[in-house]
């Protein structure tokens, strides 16, 4: 690997680099402190395939991902959070004890920590539908959450 910088007057500094496998990654920084990576063709080093502008917090969030000396998963950065939320379609079958019975009565919420975001019935999808609505069997609930909290209300909205 080799690294090469260069100064551009009234521009900024490029600083490009060689790869082992022959692929050379240039950085532009302008004076204004936006930054371009810039990838080139393997097959001819000195043509750009395509650029990709950053802003300088996008900049910043990006070195820390590929920076080895920490682990990126660990850096949180402006409005990122990090959830391990999964989503899942769970049916209301003949059997289910709220086959019939209003949304309120399960407690989703409150017993499984999961949400319902929207119910898929035969007519159509009923986004964010509220405490009154009436499931049937068939219905299909979308549900958000952690994956112990869906599975719980998968095994509630059954009866288990």
């Amino acid at each position: 690997m080799t690294m090469r910088r260069t100064p551009l007057p009234g521009v900024g500094t490029q600083y490009d680099m060689h790869t082992r496998a022959g692929r050379r990654v240039s950085v532009v920084v302008h004076q204004d402190g936006r930054r371009f990576i810039g990838f080139y063709r393997p097959d001819d080093p000195d043509a750009c395939q395509a650029t990709v502008p950053l802003e300088p917090e996008e900049a910043t969030a990006l070195a820390e991902l590929i920076r080895t000396d920490s682990d990126p998963a660990h850096h949180l950065h402006h409005g990122e959070l990090e959830l391990d939320l999964v989503s899942e379609r769970i049916t209301v079958g003949p059997r289910s004890p709220y086959r019939g019975r209003l949304l309120g009565d399960t407690q989703a919420r409150r017993r499984t920590g999961a949400s319902i975001v929207a119910v898929l019935r035969r007519t159509g999808a009923v986004p964010s539908p509220r405490p009154d609505f009436r499931l049937e069997a068939g219905d299909v609930l979308l549900a958000v959450g952690t994956r112990e909290g869906v599975t719980a209300l998968d095994e509630l909205v059954a009866g288990g």
